[in-house]
C-alpha cells in the first residue's frame, strides 16, 4: 500500500511541469509584445525621418538593426512555444485541439521524445544566432580589404552551417 502511494504521488508529481509550460508561454507573450513595440518604434522612426525630410548618416543601419533584434526576440518567443508545447505533450498529456478532423497531428509543434524537442528548440536557436550574427555584421565598420575577406568568410561558414543543419533529421 505504501508502494502504491508512492508510485502515485511519484507520477502525478510530473504536474509540476505545468509551471514551466504555463511561464514559459508567459515568456513567450512578452517577448511577441516586446518585439512588436520595436517593431512600432522603428516604423514611427522612419516616419517622422520621412517626414523631416532628415536622413541620419546611418539610418539604414539602425532601422535594419531595429527590425533583425525584433526577429531576434520572435524566435525567441518561437523557442518559448516549442519548449512549453512540447514539455506538455512530453509530461501531460497530447493537445488535442492540434489534431486535424481525422486525428492526425499537426507536425510542426508535435514533440515525441525529449531528443525530438532538444533538436528543434537547438535549430531555432541556431537561427536565432544567425539573426544575431548578422545584426552585428550590420554595425560593424571595416577598415579594409582584410576585413571584407573575414566578413566573407564568415557569412561562407554560415552558410554551411544552416546547409548542414537542414540536413539534420532528413533520411535519404
Amino acid at each position: 500500500m505504501l508502494e502504491k502511494f508512492f508510485e502515485s504521488s511519484l507520477w502525478s508529481s510530473r504536474f509540476i511541469i505545468i509551471l514551466a509550460v504555463v511561464f514559459g508561454l508567459v515568456g513567450a507573450i512578452l517577448l511577441f509584445v516586446v518585439a512588436s513595440f520595436d517593431v512600432y518604434e522603428t516604423a514611427g522612426y522612419v516616419i517622422n525621418t520621412y517626414l523631416t525630410h532628415a536622413h541620419p548618416e546611418h539610418f539604414h543601419e539602425e532601422v535594419v538593426g531595429g527590425i533583425i533584434g525584433a526577429v531576434d526576440l520572435y524566435l525567441i518567443g518561437v523557442v518559448m512555444i516549442i519548449f512549453s508545447f512540447g514539455l506538455y505533450e512530453l509530461f501531460i498529456s497530447d493537445i488535442d485541439p492540434a489534431k486535424d478532423e481525422h486525428g492526425d497531428e499537426n507536425q510542426l509543434l508535435a514533440v515525441h521524445s525529449l531528443d525530438q524537442l532538444k533538436d528543434k528548440i537547438s535549430k531555432v536557436i541556431v537561427m536565432v544566432l544567425v539573426v544575431g550574427f548578422f545584426q552585428k555584421v550590420g554595425h560593424t565598420t571595416y577598415n579594409g580589404a582584410l576585413d571584407m575577406l573575414y566578413l566573407a568568410l564568415s557569412i561562407a561558414a554560415v552558410a554551411v552551417g544552416l546547409f548542414f543543419l537542414s540536413k539534420v533529421g532528413h533520411h535519404h
